[in-house]
C-alpha cells in the first residue's frame, strides 16, 4: 500500500515503477486500473506493463470506465497493479467501492498494490476537512488498510509539490490558481503531511502490539524512549550527549534531556566553559537541558530521571583509581544503578575525567560520612600500626614508633579532620606510653620529659588537624561559589535563549533546591507559579523589593542556600521591573504610533489636498473674473475641472475620517448576512468593468457571510482598482470566490510585477506607497482603509503571489452560522 500525503506526491508513478522492477525481476505483473490524469510522465510507465482492458459502462447517458474485476480474476496474475482505493465505482458495478473489488482480488489469491491519500482514510477525514475546509466523500475504512502487509508513504515536502503543482505537473493549466489558493496551501500540506506520518506511526505501535500479544511476550517494550543525560561538566559531556542523542533517536517520538547535578562528589575540577558548550549542543540536537542541586548526587539523579519518566539513563564512567573508591566507598555508577530501578542505566566510557565542583553546605567543613569514615580509620589503623611497631620494637626505636603515630594522626586529619583527628591523637598518645615508654604496659610516665613530648604530639595533631579543616572549609566554599555563579549563569543563558526573565527564575530555582512549588506574589495576588504545592510543604518567604514576595514551599533551607536564595530574589526583583517598564512602553506605543500619524498626515495633507485646492481655486476664480470673456466650452470645461477637483477632495477626506476612525477603534460597521457574489457584482458595475476586464470564478452554493455590504463594496471597488492598475495589458484581472474551513475566500489576482515578501506588511500601512515616488495617486490609504474595513467585520485580509507572477489579495470572512436566522 502506497500512502500519500496529497494528490501528486507521485503514489501512481512509484507503484507503475516497483510494477515495472517486479516484471523485469520474472514476477506476473498486471495493471488492473491506473488513473493517470492527463500526466506524460505516468503514462509513460504504462508502456512496460500489461494492462488489463477497462469494462465500459453507460450511466444518464455517460460512458464511464471501470476496473474489469472479472477479467483480473481470469487472468489471475500474481500481483495487480490496483490505483485510487477509495474510488467509487460506477452504477452497476460488480461492488459500489474499489477496496471492495481488491478484497475480492485477495481472497482469489492474487496479490495487490495500490495507493491512497491520507484525506480518504476513514478514521482521518473529520480532521482533513477541518484542516482543508473541504469534505470527503469518498474513503476507505481503517481495517481494510490495516491488512496490508506493507505501508510504504511516498513523501514530498509541501513547497515542491506546489512547485510541482505550479508547474503543470499534477492539473491542467486552468485548474492551477484555484489548487494553489485553496486545498494546496503551504500550511494544509504541512499539516496533511504531518498527519500521514501520525498515523502510519500509529499503524506501526498497533503492528507492534499484535505481534508482542500472538508470541505472548507480557513485559513492557519501550518503543519511544527518555533518555536523561547526566553531565559532570567535564569534556566527556559531549561524548555523553550524543550517545544519549542516538538512543533516544531510535525510537519514534524519543525525548533527550540532559541534566547537571551541583554537589561534591570528589572529581577533578570542571572545564571552562564545558557545560555552557554542552547545553548548547544539546539544545542543537533538539534536547532541554536542566540543572539540580543535591547534597547526593546519585540519589538526586535517580530522582529527576524518575520525575521525568525516563526510560534510559545515560552516565559516564569512573576515573577513580581503586585507592580513591576504597576510601570514598562505592562510586556514583554503582549507587544509581542499584537506585534506579526499572530505569535502564548505561555507562559510557570516555577518554577524559570530567572534573565536577560542589555545591556544599556551609555549615560544616566536612560532611559527616568523612568524619565517621576517620574515626573508623582511627580504630582500624592503631592497632594495626601498634602491631608493627612492637614487632621490631628496640631500645632505639623511640623516636620511628613516635613518627609512626604521628604519621596516623595526619592520615586520620587528612580523611576526618579535626575531632578524629584529636581522637587519634589521644589514641595512640596512651598506646605510645603502654606500648613503647618505660615503664612498659602501664600508662605510668616514668620521666618528665616524656610528658612533655606526648603534650606536644598531641598539640602537634591539633594543629594538622586545624589546618586540614580549615583548607576543606575554603575549599568547599569557593567550590559552592563556582557552583552558585554556574547556576545564575543558567538562568541568565534561559532569558538570553527567549525564555522568560520571570519563567527562567522561577522554573529554576524550583529544580535546584528540589522545591515542590515557587510563587511570586503581590498584594496576594499570584503573579508566576511553577510546581504544585503539598501540604506538609515547609514555607519559606522572601521579601522581593517592594514588589512583591518570594514563596518557596518544599523542604526547609539552610541559610547558606538563603543567601543564594536572596539573590535570585534581587533578579525577581529586576525582572518585575523590566516587566513594567515594557508594560509602560506598550502604553505609550499606541501614542508614538498616533503621533507618527500625525506627522505623516500633516506630510501627506501639505501635497495631495493642495493639488484639488489649487485646481477648484484657480477654476472658481476664473470663472468669476470679469477680465476675460469665456466661451461656454470654456466655461463647461472650467466648471468640470472644479468639480473633479472638489469630488477628488470630498474622497480624500472622507478616507482621512475613515483613517481616523479605524485607527481610534471607532469604525462603524453593520454586519449582517451578505452573499459574497452580489457584492462583487456590484462592484463591478460601480467600476463599469466588461467580461474583457474581469474574469469571474465564483463557486456554486456559496454561503452567506457576516459582512457590511457597503463596506465590504468599497474594499472590492479599491482592490479591483489597484489589480487594473498594475496587471499587464490584454491581461484581465481575476476576482474567484470559495469556500474554506468555516469562511468564504475572495481572491482579487492580478498579473503585475508583484509585492516582495519582505514589503507584504508596508503596503497596509497608511500614508504607504510601494516605492514612495508617484506622488499623484493619492494619499496611499486604499489597502490601510480595506484592511481596517475587513477587520472590523471580523475577517482578514492578506497578501499572497499570484502563481506565474503578480499579486493575489486575498479576503477572509466568517460564514454565517446555521443558528442565525435568514
Amino acid at each position: 500500500m502506497l500512502l500519500g500525503a496529497a494528490p501528486g506526491v507521485g503514489k501512481t508513478y512509484t507503484m507503475l515503477e516497483e510494477g515495472a522492477r517486479l516484471r523485469a525481476e520474472g514476477r506476473d505483473v498486471v495493471v488492473a486500473v491506473v488513473e493517470t490524469h492527463g500526466r506524460n510522465a505516468t503514462a509513460a510507465m504504462l508502456q512496460d506493463l500489461e494492462v488489463i482492458p477497462r469494462r465500459v459502462t453507460q450511466h444518464r447517458g455517460i460512458e464511464l470506465a471501470e476496473m474489469d474485476t472479472g477479467a483480473v480474476l481470469v487472468r489471475r496474475p500474481d500481483i495487480a497493479l490496483v490505483d485510487e482505493l477509495a474510488h467509487t465505482n460506477a452504477p452497476g458495478s460488480w461492488n459500489e467501492k474499489r477496496w471492495q473489488d481488491v478484497e475480492a482480488l485477495l481472497d482469489a489469491g492474487i496479490n495487490v498494490m495500490s495507493t491512497v491519500n491520507v484525506q480518504h482514510i476513514e478514521s482521518l477525514s473529520d480532521v482533513v476537512e477541518q484542516i482543508t475546509g473541504a469534505p470527503q466523500r469518498e474513503t476507505v475504512p481503517d481495517q481494510v488498510l490495516r491488512k496490508a502487509d506493507q505501508i510504504e508513504v511516498i513523501d514530498l515536502a509541501p513547497q515542491a509539490l506546489r512547485d510541482r503543482l505550479a508547474e503543470g505537473h499534477v492539473y491542467p493549466a486552468a485548474r492551477i490558481d484555484a489548487a494553489l489558493s485553496n486545498y494546496f496551501r503551504l500550511g494544509n500540506l504541512t499539516a496533511l503531511r504531518e498527519l500521514a506520518l501520525l498515523w502510519l506511526a500509529d499503524e506501526v505501535d498497533s503492528a507492534l502490539k499484535s505481534y508482542r500479544t500472538e508470541h505472548g511476550i507480557d513485559s513492557k517494550w519501550e518503543a519511544r524512549e527518555r533518555v536523561v543525560v547526566a553531565l559532570t561538566g567535564g569534556p566527556e559531556g559531549e561524548t555523553l550527549i550524543k550517545r544519549g542523542a542516538r538512543i533516544a533517536a531510535r525510537s519514534a517520538g524519543g525525548e533527550l534531556i540532559v541534566v547537571h547535578v551541583t554537589s561534591q562528589d570528589g572529581l577533578a575540577d570542571s572545564h571552562p566553559g564545558a557545560l555552557s558548550a554542552q547545553r548548547a549542543l544539546a539544545e542543537k540536537l533538539g534536547g532541554t537541558y536542566h540543572q539540580v542541586i543535591g547534597n547526593d548526587i546519585p540519589r538526586s539523579l535517580v530522582e529527576f530521571a524518575k520525575a521525568s519518566n525516563a526510560t534510559q539513563l545515560v552516565i559516564g564512567v569512573s576515573r577513580r583509581s581503586r585507592l580513591a573508591a576504597a576510601l570514598t566507598g562505592p562510586g556514583i555508577g554503582a549507587t544509581v544503578i542499584r537506585e534506579s530501578g526499572a530505569i535502564d542505566v548505561h555507562i559510557v566510557t570516555h577518554a577524559a575525567a570530567g572534573g565536577r565542583f560542589a555545591l556544599p553546605r556551609l555549615s560544616g567543613a566536612l560532611t559527616l560520612k568523612r568524619r565517621i569514615f576517620g574515626f573508623m580509620v582511627a580504630l582500624a589503623a592503631g592497632p594495626l600500626v601498634t602491631w608493627l611497631l612492637v614487632s621490631f620494637r628496640s631500645a632505639d626505636s623511640i623516636t620511628s614508633d613516635v613518627l609512626g603515630f604521628q604519621l596516623l594522626v595526619v592520615v586520620v586529619a587528612l580523611i576526618g579532620g579535626i575531632w578524629p583527628a584529636l581522637f587519634a591523637a589521644l589514641l595512640s598518645g596512651l598506646t605510645l606510653d603502654f606500648f613503647f615508654v618505660q615503664p612498659l604496659y602501664t600508662v605510668t610516665i616514668g620521666k618528665p620529659a616524656h610528658i612533655l613530648a606526648l603534650v606536644l604530639y598531641v598539640l602537634n595533631a591539633m594543629l594538622v588537624s586545624y589546618v586540614v579543616d580549615q583548607a576543606a572549609r575554603r575549599s568547599r566554599a569557593a567550590i559552592r561559589a563556582v557552583a552558585e555563579s554556574e547556576l545564575l549563569a543558567t538562568i541568565a543563558g534561559s532569558v538570553l535563549r527567549g525564555q522568560d526573565a520571570l519563567e527562567a527564575l522561577i522554573t529554576r530555582t524550583r529544580e535546584s533546591f528540589k522545591l515542590n512549588s515557587v510563587r511570586v506574589l503581590a498584594d496576594d495576588e499570584v503573579l508566576y507559579a511553577s510546581g504544585e504545592p503539598e501540604e506538609s510543604d515547609r514555607v519559606t518567604v522572601l521579601p522581593v523589593g517592594d514588589r512583591g514576595t518570594l514563596e518557596l514551599r518544599g523542604p526547609d533551607l539552610p541559610a547558606s542556600e538563603r543567601r543564594l536564595l536572596s539573590v535570585i530574589a534581587a533578579q525577581i526583583d529586576a525582572a518585575l521591573e523590566h516587566n513594567a517598564l515594557v508594560k509602560t512602553a506598550g502604553e505609550v506605543e499606541p501614542l508614538a504610533q498616533a503621533d507618527r500619524m500625525r506627522s505623516a498626515l500633516l506630510a501627506a495633507v501639505g501635497h495631495d489636498l493642495r493639488r484639488p485646492l489649487t485646481a477648484a481655486t484657480a477654476a472658481v476664480s476664473g470663472l468669476r473674473s470679469t477680465d476675460v470673456a469665456w466661451s461656454d466650452s470654456d466655461r463647461d470645461e472650467l466648471l468640470a475641472t472644479a468639480q473633479e477637483s472638489l469630488e477628488s477632495l470630498a474622497d480624500l477626506v472622507t478616507n482621512l475620517l475613515d483613517v481616523s476612525r479605524v485607527q481610534a477603534g471607532a469604525l462603524a460597521v453593520t454586519t449582517a448576512p451578505v452573499l459574497v457574489e452580489n457584492v462583487i457584482l456590484a462592484a463591478i458595475d460601480e467600476l463599469g468593468l466588461g467580461p474583457a476586464d474581469v474574469e469571474l470564478g465564483i463557486a456554486e452554493d456559496l454561503p452567506e457571510v457576516l459582512a457590511d455590504d457597503g463596506l465590504l463594496q468599497r474594499v472590492l471597488v479599491n482592490l479591483l482598482e489597484n489589480a487594473r492598475k498594475f496587471s499587464k495589458p490584454d491581461f484581465p484581472v481575476r476576482i474567484s470566490a470559495s469556500t474554506f474551513a468555516s469562511s468564504v475566500e475572495v481572491r482579487v489576482a492580478d498579473s503585475g510585477p508583484g509585492v516582495p515578501q519582505d514589503r507584504r506588511e508596508d503596503i497596509f500601512v497608511p500614508f504607504q506607497r510601494l516605492g514612495d515616488t508617484d506622488n499623484s495617486t493619492g494619499l496611499g490609504l486604499g489597502l490601510a482603509l480595506s484592511k481596517g474595513f475587513v477587520e472590523g467585520m471580523g475577517g482578514t485580509l492578506q497578501a499572497e503571489d499570484t502563481p506565474g507572477g503578480g499579486l493575489t489579495m486575498v479576503i477572509s470572512l466568517p460564514v454565517v452560522e446555521m443558528s442565525l436566522p435568514r
